[in-house]
């Protein structure tokens, strides 16, 4: 098939022009986003480039140990920005939720990356480091969503976790209900993105292939398989973020020393 066109820069510019839409509509409403909007692009430009410029060397190197630091620093980033969104301590929660990433693009990675795509070279450039920011990317948006819920949970129904923790004797099964209000918050946005993707949606990463020259069902194999890896990790870091970051939450004995 034909490999991608290229966007001259100029045609880049031109594509810029459109954003006169939104700043129309902004005027029009007097909606204060004119700068924002603006600044927005402007750091998003810059950083795609830069990101461009170092996954160039990336892939060319394409070392083990340079991939595998990267994949690092972005959980470690996005562990950072999880605790910074949900409004939490740092010094507290910054190394469960690092941890909990970890764990769970190990999990995820290897499962992938080693059983289903089979790659001659597991940290290959080409896979390790996209399909890692892809899960990492959507756990992070996942992750603030139900961290957040839980601990509001807690803070607001504290009575009941205590009341089920008395009855039942059991602070596992106290902490179930929040648990399942942080999965149900967090997930629903994704589960029904995956019921219409096809129907009311092109993905990006099977629009990029399909762009790029892959065969569609190629490009439809892999987004099947991103999506999955998409959703159990989204999943895993959500619990494992929780349940490594309980005790910070929970005194010896089961009870809330206060949520967050």
């Amino acid at each position: 098939m034909q490999t991608m066109i290229d966007i001259k820069i100029q045609d880049l510019i031109l594509g810029f022009s459109i954003l006169i839409i939104p700043f129309l509509i902004f005027s029009y409403y007097k909606v204060r986003l004119n700068r924002d909007l603006i600044v927005s692009v402007i750091r998003m430009v810059v950083q795609l480039f830069l990101v461009a410029l170092y996954l160039e060397w990336i892939f060319e190197i394409n070392s083990a140990w340079i991939n595998s630091l990267w994949v690092l620093i972005m959980i470690i980033v996005g562990g950072g920005t999880v605790v910074e969104r949900v409004g939490i301590s740092w010094k507290q929660f910054l190394f469960p939720f690092i941890l909990a990433g970890f764990v769970s693009m190990t999990i995820i990675d290897g499962f992938f990356l080693g059983f289903v795509i089979k790659t001659d070279y597991f940290f290959d450039a080409r896979y390790f480091v996209p399909i890692s920011g892809m899960v990492l990317g959507n756990s992070l948006n996942h992750n603030i969503v139900g961290l957040t819920a839980f601990f509001k949970g807690l803070s607001r129904d504290k009575e009941l976790y205590n009341f089920l923790l008395t009855n039942s004797g059991s602070s596992r099964l106290a902490l179930r209900p929040f648990i399942q209000g942080a999965l149900i918050e967090s997930l629903n946005p994704l589960l029904a993105t995956m019921s219409v993707i096809g129907l009311i949606s092109l993905p990006g990463m099977m629009t990029g292939q399909i762009l790029g020259g892959a065969s569609p069902a190629v490009a439809i194999k892999y987004q099947v398989m991103i999506m999955l890896a998409i959703f159990v990790g989204c999943t895993l870091t959500l619990v494992l973020s929780i349940l490594f970051s309980k005790r910070l939450v929970f005194d010896e004995m089961g009870n809330v020393k206060g949520a967050p």
